[in-house]
């Protein structure tokens, strides 16, 4: 009887010496990927990158006092994490709900929800890391909204965070 384990394990050592954890230098991102305008977003896990195979992460930036183009990512479940700046979200049919998030903090958006993100410091650009529940970055830029000039505040109220008074 002769034992293959070796070639099993030396199968392996090949396939995830090659395949195995890939590092993505911060600099090597790819703008290769579907924009929407106002932001500038790069690739950093996606199919074509990486070989991933449910899920795309990537960064975006939005310069001072801009605001997006509205856009839904159809299917797709977005996580939004801010890293430096500050991020106010406006969503909705008519762009009629807003929140604000700063460094640390996590922004999560439903599948098809139409929405903008806006950098509200006038002199700091918005960076962020995106992360989204498929390998392709599925955008629809909507440019048939008639946005609420005054959108209605909505307070991410959890155990941590109190509604204001």
């Amino acid at each position: 009887m002769t034992d293959h384990s070796h070639d099993n394990v030396h199968d392996h050592h090949e396939h995830w010496k090659h395949h195995g954890v890939q590092v993505i230098k911060g600099d090597r991102l790819d703008p290769n990927t579907a924009q929407t305008p106002g932001m500038f977003r790069q690739a950093a896990i996606n199919h074509a990158r990486v070989g991933a195979q449910k899920i795309w992460a990537g960064t975006v930036s939005i310069q001072p006092n801009a605001k997006t183009g509205v856009h839904h990512h159809g299917e797709l479940e977005s996580v939004i994490y801010v890293v430096r700046g500050k991020a106010r979200m406006r969503w909705g049919e008519r762009l009629e709900f807003v929140a604000e998030a700063g460094p640390g903090d996590f922004i999560y958006v439903p599948p098809f929800v139409p929405h903008q993100e806006i950098n509200a410091s006038p002199d700091e650009p918005l960076e962020c890391v995106l992360v989204r529940s498929d390998n392709e970055a599925v955008v629809v830029n909507i440019t048939d909204v008639d946005p609420v000039e005054q959108p209605e505040e909505v307070y991410w109220v959890d155990p941590i965070h109190k509604q204001p008074e």
